[in-house]
């Protein structure tokens, strides 16, 4: 794309680079601006707890505070999604893994290194 404006950018896939950022017209795997490139701040606590709104009664386990971004934050979630034996997902740099795991995620959390403790009921 040579001369064109970002907002003049309408291209959603392309055949050579496949699915392109609506953003910044990037393809998406080389995108910055969807991979959320920067370390979210906080206290530097992880905290891990278990939500069911929004979900018809079906609990997830929320681990929020983690100190990673893009590729190594969905690496640890693999890991503890295979430590679990269940699904999940990473969404706004928070790991969702299905079914109520707070116990065993705080656990394996604590030997990997990070201050992790319960949160909620």
């Amino acid at each position: 794309m040579t001369d064109k404006k970002k907002s003049d950018r309408t291209t959603v896939y392309s055949t050579a680079h496949g699915r392109m950022c609506p953003k910044c017209g990037w393809p998406v795997d080389r995108c910055a601006c969807s991979t959320g490139g920067t370390i979210p701040k906080g206290d530097g606590i992880v905290r891990v707890a278990r939500e069911t709104k929004g979900r018809k009664g079906k609990g997830v386990t929320l681990i929020t505070g983690i100190p990673l971004a893009g590729e190594e934050l969905k690496t640890l979630a693999g890991e503890l999604k295979r430590k679990c034996g269940t699904g999940g997902t990473v969404k706004d740099g928070v790991i969702e893994i299905q079914g109520d795991h707070r116990d065993s995620l705080v656990e394996e959390l604590k030997k990997r290194g990070y201050s992790a403790k319960k949160s909620g009921a």
